[in-house]
């Protein structure tokens, strides 16, 4: 069973990922695996009743490519129970603002995992923007990835994390 690093511990991973096949068709609905899917957020919009009505399917989440804009999925909170966020490639960004909205905008509270092309580097920013769980590229050593939270201690801006930034912290405990 795959890995992935959840609440900055590594656990199995019993959600599948839907992705499209080479020739970039999806699988229809009474073709998707039985158990846990995540689904991309236009196949979602697309299907959701017959995907809330699929027996096979005990537990639905959607991802979002990284041009997905964040507000479309607001009306969805209710009926899944896990947003990923893809990352393509390890220098697409997007996904963090996207995170940032979904956490501080629209207030999901639920799982919010990163998924695609997550390396080590990327792993305590992801975290400050409010990821909580990563699938680490399957190439990667995830036990080495989950070195990444420990690698820095002391962070200055204000994020997802931590809203006050260092200055107002240092203020508060009295600090010169």
């Amino acid at each position: 069973m795959p890995q992935i690093i959840k609440h900055r511990e590594i656990i199995n991973d019993d959600w599948i990922v839907v992705r499209a096949a080479d020739d970039a068709s999806l699988p229809a609905v009474d073709a998707l695996p039985a158990g846990r899917v995540v689904v991309p957020f236009a196949y979602w919009q697309e299907h959701s009743a017959a995907l809330r009505a699929a027996r096979a399917v005990s537990d639905l989440g959607v991802w979002l490519a990284p041009d997905t804009e964040p507000a479309e999925v607001v009306d969805h909170f209710a009926a899944v129970s896990l947003i990923a966020v893809d990352f393509p490639v390890f220098r697409d960004g997007r996904g963090y603002s996207i995170a940032r909205l979904l956490r501080d905008r629209y207030h999901w509270a639920g799982e919010l995992r990163a998924i695609g092309d997550v390396l080590r580097d990327q792993l305590f920013y992801l975290s400050r923007c409010g990821f909580d769980a990563f699938a680490v590229r399957a190439d990667r050593d995830i036990h080495d990835a989950l070195k990444a939270f420990g690698e820095l201690t002391v962070t200055y801006q204000a994020a997802q994390d931590e809203p006050n930034p260092l200055f107002r912290r240092r203020a508060a405990a009295g600090a010169p």
